[in-house]
C-alpha cells in the first residue's frame, strides 16, 4: 500500500498565447478549474495505476468537492483533515506549445500536525510505502517514523529546496527528481548521486525519458521516452511518479516499473488538466505507443 503525505491544491489553469514575462500581461483565452497539487496528482495516478493509496493531507472547507473528487478516483481520504485554513490554491498559465507557468498558493498543505500524520502512520504495515513531495510540512517527522515502522520511502523532490531535500536523504530509498532538480542537487551536496547512499535515484528526462541510478547497478541505466503530441506537461511528472510507485508497490522490478511510468506520462502530455485527466491502468495498455 501506498501512504502519500502529499499537497492538495484546487488548480485555476489559464490557456494563453505565450507565457508573461516580468511586468507583462497577458491575456487568457480559455479557464477551467480542477484539483491538483503533487500530493493530489500522484495518489490519482497511483490508483489509476493499480494501487491502494491513502492520501494524508489537510484542505480548508472550500475543498470538500476535492475531497470527493478523490474519493471517486479510488483514494483513500480517511486521512486528509478538514482545518480552518484554505485549500491550496495554484493558478497555471499554459502556453500554445505545452510549456507552463505555475504560482502555488500552500494554504492547508502547510498547517499539518504530528498527530494527523502519526495518526495516519499508525495504520501503515511493514513494507508499505511512504511518499512524500515536497508541498507539504511534517516530512521528516513522516520519514522517521517511517522507517520506525519498517516503511520503504519515496521522495519526489520538487518543488526543489536544498535545505528540504538534505533532510531527507537519509531517510529515502527512492528519489525521483528531474533534470533541472538533479542539477541543483549536485550543487547543493557537492556528492555524484554513486555517493548518496540511496538504493535507487531516478531522475526524468522530460522528452528523453529517465536516467536510473541504482546501488544494484554499475552505471545508470537509461530509458527512452515515448513519441506524444504534446499539450501539455503540467502534471506529467507527477503521473510518472505515480504509476512508478504503483508497479513497484505490487511487486514489479524498476526496469518494468519504469517502462510503464514512461508510458503513463506519454499519454498525460496529451491532454489538457491535471489530476482530472490522469490515465488509467487498463487504457494505457490497450493504448498502441507505435
Amino acid at each position: 500500500m501506498i501512504w502519500n503525505l502529499g499537497s492538495i491544491n484546487i488548480d485555476h489553469f489559464y490557456k494563453v498565447a505565450s507565457l508573461p514575462s516580468a511586468g507583462e500581461t497577458v491575456s487568457a483565452n480559455g479557464y477551467t478549474q480542477g484539483i491538483g497539487g503533487k500530493g493530489a496528482n500522484m495518489s490519482v495516478a497511483a490508483a489509476r495505476g493499480g494501487a491502494r493509496v491513502a492520501h494524508i493531507g489537510a484542505i480548508g472547507k472550500d475543498g470538500a468537492w476535492v475531497r470527493n473528487r478523490l474519493l471517486e478516483y479510488g483514494v483513500d481520504v480517511a486521512h486528509i483533515a478538514v482545518i480552518d485554513v484554505p485549500t491550496g490554491q495554484a493558478v497555471v498559465c499554459v502556453e500554445t506549445s505545452g510549456e507552463n507557468s505555475i504560482v502555488v498558493l500552500p494554504g492547508a498543505n502547510h498547517a499539518l500536525t504530528g498527530d494527523m500524520i502519526g495518526g495516519a502512520l499508525s495504520n501503515a504495515q511493514t513494507g508499505d510505502f511512504l511518499l512524500m513531495q515536497n508541498e507539504t510540512n511534517g516530512q521528516v517527522r513522516a520519514a522517521e517514523l517511517a522507517k520506525t515502522l519498517g516503511l520503504r520511502v519515496a521522495y519526489a523532490a520538487a518543488p526543489f529546496e536544498a535545505g528540504a531535500v538534505q533532510d531527507l536523504l537519509t531517510y529515502t530509498d527512492l528519489l525521483v527528481l528531474n533534470e533541472v532538480e538533479a542539477e541543483q542537487l549536485l550543487r547543493a551536496t557537492g556528492t555524484e548521486f554513486s555517493q548518496l547512499q540511496i538504493p535507487d535515484i531516478v531522475v526524468t528526462l522530460g522528452a528523453s525519458g529517465c536516467r536510473w541510478y541504482s546501488d544494484r547497478n554499475d552505471k545508470p541505466v537509461e530509458l527512452a521516452a515515448y513519441p506524444a503530441d504534446v499539450i501539455d506537461t503540467t502534471g506529467a511528472g507527477d503521473t510518472f511518479t505515480g504509476f512508478l510507485l504503483a508497479a513497484l508497490d505490487r511487486g514489479e522490478e524498476m526496469r518494468a516499473a519504469l517502462d510503464l511510468a514512461l508510458r503513463a506520462a506519454a499519454l498525460m502530455v496529451e491532454r489538457q488538466g491535471t489530476a482530472d485527466v490522469i490515465p488509467d491502468l487498463k487504457e494505457i495498455q490497450n493504448h498502441n505507443f507505435g
